[in-house]
């Protein structure tokens, strides 16, 4: 019997984990009820950069009609104008279907701006044309989202805000072809007082960078066309040479952390926006991805010797493709999409501009 080419990518396993994933979770997900979508994207995603969208064929339009389901749309009397969006499952809406709970819980019954990200960029990888979508209501409540300092809150009620969410209001208005949901230069305002005396970008002003804001900040700025208006030569210098430093085999996050399996997309999707991914030392890269591929169920784990989740296999192909992982579709690295759905989206906005004329 021949022994294992643990240097081999695991396609086959890969997209049986992805299609897993769309299935019966572990117990170990439960808390993470509330964010379905999420993991449905990482799943669907996934399979569309394997090339392996073929797998949940038969499904294709439940899954779109599931989707549909969760758009969270404006009542007449416009009393929900700032939830408008789409939720991250059934769970709440479930919570809220008695006449005894509905008064007190149908505030909760809203959008979040990271699931109307989600949903949208999923509609798009499975070939919707996004036309049930109700731009204007997602708009209208994304602009109410975003508050005076630039940044945004993820819900219409009290809540965090930081740069995750600014990168989710970038995608959803690039992806709905309209600006009106942000104010980009105080987005803009918001990202440069975010850089750190470190050299890169933390999730607001005066907090510790992170491979993670980072992108998110840089992706944001690439898809609102500010990047050079917002960082000088000397900025840009500083944060390519943080995230080129981020790598010791795969890339950690912040210094003096360990190597982390989604800091190859976070980080190194940040690079190659940055137009100087040749820095990147792909074969340390791609030696420590495959400690972390799993074998046996498919997939990729945080860190070697660990369970795989829906989050870090999905990043782990990202960064294979980032590569040019023979096999895998190349990414749109900006919207965390593959570039053949990014293509399709390019299709239907042209489409919207057409029908505008």
């Amino acid at each position: 019997m021949a022994a294992p080419d643990y240097n081999e990518f695991l396609r086959k396993k890969h997209t049986q984990f992805f299609k897993r994933c769309l299935q019966i979770l572990p117990a170990r997900y439960s808390s993470l009820d509330t964010s379905r979508m999420t993991i449905a994207f990482f799943a669907l995603s996934g399979l569309d950069i394997l090339n392996a969208l073929d797998v949940i064929e038969k499904d294709r339009e439940g899954i779109i009609e599931w989707i549909y389901t969760l758009q969270v749309l404006p009542k007449n009397d416009g009393s929900n104008e700032n939830q408008c969006g789409f939720s991250g499952s059934t769970t709440i809406r479930k919570c809220c279907d008695t006449e005894q709970t509905k008064k007190g819980s149908e505030q909760f019954d809203s959008g979040h701006i990271a699931m109307t990200y989600t949903a949208l960029a999923t509609l798009i990888i499975l070939g919707d044309d996004l036309s049930r979508v109700n731009k204007e209501s997602i708009l209208l409540a994304l602009r109410n989202l975003q508050l005076k300092d630039g940044s945004y809150r993820p819900v219409s009620e009290p809540s965090e805000n930081d740069m995750r969410f600014v990168y989710c209001a970038s995608c959803i208005c690039y992806i709905l072809d309209d600006w009106s949901g942000m104010n980009r230069d105080l987005a803009a305002k918001y990202i440069k007082q975010s850089l750190s005396f470190e050299g890169a970008i933390g999730q607001g002003p005066y907090l510790e960078a992170h491979g993670g804001s980072t992108f998110c900040a840089i992706a944001s700025l690439v898809l609102m066309n500010k990047l050079d208006d917002t960082f000088n030569d000397k900025d840009l210098k500083q944060i390519k040479r943080w995230c080129i430093f981020r790598q010791q085999s795969g890339f950690n996050g912040r210094p003096n952390k360990p190597v982390d399996t989604c800091y190859s997309f976070w980080v190194g999707a940040t690079l190659q926006l940055l137009d100087c991914y040749n820095f990147v030392n792909s074969e340390c890269n791609r030696a420590f991805l495959m400690d972390t591929q799993q074998p046996i169920t498919g997939g990729f784990s945080k860190w070697p010797s660990h369970n795989p989740d829906a989050l870090h296999a999905y990043f782990g192909v990202c960064g294979l493709s980032l590569m040019g992982e023979e096999g895998l579709q190349p990414m749109h690295a900006a919207l965390n999409i593959s570039q053949r759905a990014a293509e399709c989206m390019f299709k239907i906005q042209e489409k919207w501009r057409t029908e505008c004329l």
